[in-house]
């Protein structure tokens, strides 16, 4: 009896380490400004269009989810956590709310950054913070 309490300790110990993993695309800082009025982000000024913007690691793509609402993605694979693959995520020609690895062929979801397959982990977000007008701001 003691050592089924024992083991089942243990297994629901080892379960919640999980809980405390890094996630593998690692944390830069950095914040500037883009001015959606410019023709490169034309396709950020409707909802459900994206654009890619320089900064992060392998760069950032950016979502506009609803009218207010924006989200910026790392372009950086959380497959690819020593950064060997020449290339980023890059948007799914057939469908555009999905994000694939050209490495891993892991793909995302990117209305949520959640993995869609070939994944555990979800993409790093970056906060994005539109003023209303012509201003996103995207830092980490």
């Amino acid at each position: 009896m003691k050592i089924r309490i024992f083991l089942l300790i243990l297994i629901l110990v080892g379960a919640s380490c999980k809980k405390n993993r890094v996630h593998p695309v690692p944390s830069i800082a950095f914040d500037f400004q883009i001015d959606l009025t410019l023709p490169s982000y034309q396709e950020l000024t409707n909802v459900g269009g994206w654009a890619y913007v320089s900064g992060g690691i392998k760069g950032i793509v950016v979502y506009r989810q609803s009218l207010d609402v924006f989200v910026a993605w790392e372009r950086m694979s959380p497959e690819d956590p020593d950064n060997l693959c020449a290339n980023g995520l890059t948007t799914d020609s057939t469908n555009f709310l999905q994000l694939n690895d050209p490495c891993s062929s892991a793909i995302f979801s990117m209305y949520d950054g959640s993995p869609i397959s070939n994944s555990d982990w979800g993409l790093r977000k970056y906060q994005a913070i539109w003023n209303g007008s012509n201003l996103l701001r995207i830092y980490n």
